[in-house]
């Protein structure tokens, strides 16, 4: 009895944080999908032909334009590469694509606070200037070419139907694309999509917290997280935060409910933000960083990876602690959160119908078919991407109507 009641415990505080935050990421998948509607990527590869600031500013734009998925941000940077893109802006890429998306910093606000979601979009640029230092001081030619060549072979892993559709060419104005009926078709099927991508990572990252919420004693955390010891508790936070997104094995927006019982538990303000950033070393991607570019380079990358969000977090505790802007409560809405009839509950009401009709109008229009698409890989050639097999639907859907 006892169990069923401690596995009732998890269930609930892991539904509660859904309560909390579907409405965030229903808005942040929305948002997501509008831009990847209107900036267009099938040049993206063009804009990024060295590591120069220029470069790599609008390597981090692009980033932060992306679907905040982990898996598709690898496949487009390994993409990047594959289409002549700089392989240090690749990177910078996408290290963006997880790290400065809305719907990341929506969770982090509406979760825990603002602090962490200002934490995340400061936090990520620092992140990228520590990387692409390293790269240029530690990463040899040799190596980088190696990687390169092979990226080339095309070696499957993970959301290349993504990352085709991403990049695919787009055709008209952002405006035509934004106003247009094929642009809101477009629209619903990036937001479903991104609903498709991310809906494991979620599922666990609230079953987990959920978990360690319930099961793991307060008393636990403050002594694993050095409590006690003001100075260097900070220090620690910043070195485990990404050795405990590794052995969560959730990634992107799936991390920020653990983030949030993590923070209660006494983690430090930058541990916090090394757990996020650390969604591009868990084990699965670093698989992925294998095939894509050979073992030796996936070492580099994990170690030049995990030291980046270390340097980060620990500038970020810095500045946000000389700021004073280092939250003072740690009880956050992931912990004995209850529902009732709020601005929750309407923002959810709200957002929930905004999924359930871009859901219809994504299988209405033919989005069955193009996810299948994706998954056998026909996208490559066949769909022109995301706005051609769009158009196709669009003129199929009008057709039928008439």
């Amino acid at each position: 009895m006892e169990i069923v009641t401690a596995v009732g415990h998890a269930l609930w505080m892991a539904f509660t944080m859904l309560w909390q935050i579907f409405w965030g990421l229903s808005l942040g998948f929305l948002f997501s999908a509008v831009i990847e509607v209107i900036v267009s990527k099938s040049e993206m590869s063009k804009l990024l032909p060295d590591a120069s600031p220029r470069s790599l500013t609008v390597a981090s734009l692009l980033g932060a334009a992306s679907s905040s998925c982990s898996y598709a941000a690898v496949a487009m940077a390994r993409s990047i590469v594959r289409k002549g893109g700089n392989f240090t802006s690749a990177m910078a890429f996408q290290f963006a694509a997880t790290n400065l998306v809305l719907e990341l910093g929506v969770l982090m606000w509406v979760l825990i606070s603002w602090q962490f979601a200002a934490a995340e979009f400061i936090g990520g640029p620092i992140m990228i200037v520590v990387l692409v230092l390293i790269f240029r001081f530690f990463l040899s030619e040799s190596l980088k070419s190696k990687a390169i060549e092979q990226a080339d072979k095309g070696i499957a892993g993970s959301m290349e139907g993504h990352a085709a559709m991403s990049m695919a060419e787009q055709h008209g104005t952002w405006k035509q694309r934004l106003l247009s009926p094929d642009g809101w078709i477009a629209i619903s099927h990036s937001y479903v999509m991104n609903w498709a991508m991310l809906w494991r990572d979620i599922a666990i990252g609230l079953l987990v917290a959920g978990a360690l919420g319930a099961w793991v004693p307060d008393s636990f955390w403050q002594k694993f997280f050095l409590v006690s010891h003001p100075t260097a508790a900070m220090v620690w936070g910043a070195f485990v935060g990404p050795l405990i997104a590794v052995a969560s094995f959730t990634c992107s927006v799936g991390n920020v409910p653990l983030a949030a019982v993590l923070w209660n538990g006494g983690i430090s303000f930058g541990g916090v933000a090394s757990f996020i950033f650390g969604d591009l070393v868990i084990l699965p991607i670093l698989n992925i960083y294998r095939k894509y570019y050979g073992g030796r380079m996936t070492t580099f990358l994990a170690v030049t990876f995990y030291l980046s969000m270390v340097v980060a977090a620990l500038v970020v505790e810095a500045l946000f602690q000389l700021l004073g802007w280092v939250p003072k409560e740690r009880h956050t809405a992931v912990i004995d959160a209850a529902i009732t009839f709020n601005y929750t509950t309407v923002l959810n009401i709200v957002f929930g119908v905004a999924f359930i009709v871009l859901t219809v109008l994504f299988f209405k229009t033919g989005g069955r078919e193009m996810m299948r698409m994706m998954k056998s890989g026909e996208h490559d050639h066949r769909a022109a991407g995301h706005q051609g097999s769009h158009n196709h639907v669009a003129s199929q859907h009008h057709g039928h109507s008439e």
